[in-house]
């Protein structure tokens, strides 16, 4: 009785006129945003966060956090129409939507992935009205050692996101580390790999990193073999965006491991919604009986990831709310609006200021459905970018490409390494690389550095904290099971290809 008269209270505070013009606002710019490649959802907030000032701390909560989950629904359309990740998070969206525009299903993989995203959301909103108080608990107990054990789970996972060489794919998550280096050191100040350059002081810009290697790598790849012709007049007309039976039945497995996996991930500060969409693409490649249709337009691998990142977005909360923990610059930007308002964050938020919280929960529910009834209609319009002539789409996706670059940064350095990476991106596509291990490599790199030096310190450098800690030793023992799982699964796929050759040879002859 208690959760419904607070979600009750949370309702009467979001369905306000103001609260609920201010939710519309977010979600609509968000989406904006979103579809925009690499401005993303930090410079949006960045840009709007004076805007706040002047409003009341629930209503300006409403409206950055509209703008944040906002994103992550219209970063999902330039990555499958444009195989552009409109934020870091929709990156993995890329590898099996993008094929999807191709076969001429865009719309069935916008349509699908806006549903995912209302699921995921949904899910996280769930658990952060129940289970608020004991998650924030739980995250309490996870120090460095913890920490470093889930980014060592991550990588090791990276390395089955793609199809074709496992060792190619560690080699990308290396390359990935090694860029996420670059930069001063957050705890000595020792500056690494900058060759001299000021720019490279505070590290390689994501968005640019991102941009290059999955957006400018592509138009690089595509700008002679793309025609208007190739797309289909069928596929946009509005019964294209219906769904198969197939395609429902494969999606409800992965939008709940994706959003068990995003809201998980999004309690604990400094991971979020990137990491939650590459560990769920992994976990649902795995757990495939074919995971060769991964990476050529499996339903699979749009649906577990989209609810990955948006249940993520909204558990996001529950560290920086509750334990005043933001887990990332974003989360940081939200402390940043409560402690101008002399609102304190932390523990006693819930019992202090029930409106703001209870109110803030339940325009989540609002702002997703909002989104819902706005980008299903839209979804028409978006698949029509596809008729554009290439000629003239690519000069223009090339601008807000560099635009979002320089705008994540101001400096022109952001647009040079656009270049620098799109062209690493198209030698790699070449060679059969795989991106996507790289941009995980890239986030968890330097976390995973900081966490393990904390670690070693704290144990006098005892490489056994991370044995002797049972939250560390269980995530270890898994990182071990993921990592003996793929060696198995890559040798009997390395067997029966090897068994099969022979076989056709012999077929080939006796013809």
């Amino acid at each position: 009785m208690e959760l419904l008269g607070n979600a009750v209270l949370g309702l009467g505070v979001a369905l306000s006129v103001q609260n609920l013009f201010y939710c519309f606002l977010g979600a609509l710019l968000g989406t904006i945003v979103g579809v925009i490649p690499g401005l993303g959802v930090l410079a949006a907030i960045s840009m709007l966060f004076p805007l706040t000032f002047s409003l009341e701390p629930t209503t300006a909560l409403i409206m950055l956090a509209g703008i944040w989950y906002g994103t992550t629904y219209g970063g999902s359309t330039a990555s499958i129409l444009l195989n552009l990740p409109g934020t870091p998070a929709n990156a993995v969206t890329c590898l099996d939507g993008f094929p999807m525009a191709q076969q001429g299903r865009g719309g069935v993989a916008l349509f699908m992935t806006t549903v995912a995203s209302f699921f995921g959301a949904t899910f996280g909103i769930l658990l952060l009205m129940l289970f608020t108080p004991v998650i924030a608990e739980y995250a309490l107990r996870f120090g460095s050692a913890e920490y470093f054990a889930l980014m060592l789970m991550g990588l090791v996972a990276a390395s089955t996101i793609s199809s074709g060489s496992a060792l190619k794919a560690l080699a990308m998550v290396v390359l990935g580390i090694l860029f996420g280096l670059v930069g001063m050191d957050t705890q000595s100040a020792t500056v690494r790999f900058s060759f001299g350059i000021l720019g490279l002081l505070e590290g390689i810009s994501l968005i640019a990193l991102a941009m290059g290697i999955f957006g400018v790598a592509e138009i690089i790849m595509s700008v002679r073999r793309v025609r208007t012709a190739d797309i289909d007049p069928e596929t946009l007309k509005l019964k294209a965006i219906k769904p198969t039976r197939d395609d429902v039945r494969r999606s409800w497995f992965p939008m709940l491991r994706g959003s068990s996996i995003g809201s998980f991930f999004g309690t604990l500060p400094g991971t979020g919604p990137s990491i939650a969409a590459f560990l769920s693409y992994a976990i649902e490649k795995r757990l495939s009986r074919t995971p060769e249709r991964f990476g050529n337009g499996a339903i699979e691998g749009i649906m577990g990831p989209e609810s990955a990142n948006n249940a993520a977005d909204q558990t996001a909360f529950i560290p920086t709310l509750s334990l005043g923990v933001p887990g990332s610059a974003t989360m940081a930007l939200m402390l940043g609006v409560l402690m101008i308002h002399g609102v304190a964050p932390g523990p006693n938020l819930i019992t202090s200021q029930p409106e703001l919280f209870w109110g803030l929960i339940m325009s989540f529910w609002v702002g997703n459905i909002i989104l819902l009834i706005l980008n299903i209609p839209l979804i028409g319009l978006w698949v029509r970018m596809l008729t554009i002539p290439y000629h003239i789409l690519y000069p223009s996706v090339l601008m807000f490409i560099c635009i979002g670059a320089y705008s994540s940064g101001f400096s022109a350095l952001n647009i040079w390494m656009v270049f620098f990476f799109g062209v690493l991106g198209y030698l790699m596509r070449l060679l059969q690389f795989p991106g996507a291990p790289l941009l995980l490599g890239f986030v968890l790199g330097p976390l995973m550095e900081e966490h393990f030096r904390r670690a070693m310190v704290l144990s006098r450098g005892d490489f056994m904290t991370f044995f002797e800690r049972p939250i560390s030793a269980v995530i270890m023992a898994l990182t071990g099971l993921i990592l003996l799982w793929g060696i198995w699964t890559s040798e009997r796929g390395r067997r029966v290809e090897t068994e099969t050759k022979p076989a056709d040879a012999e077929e080939a002859g006796g013809s």
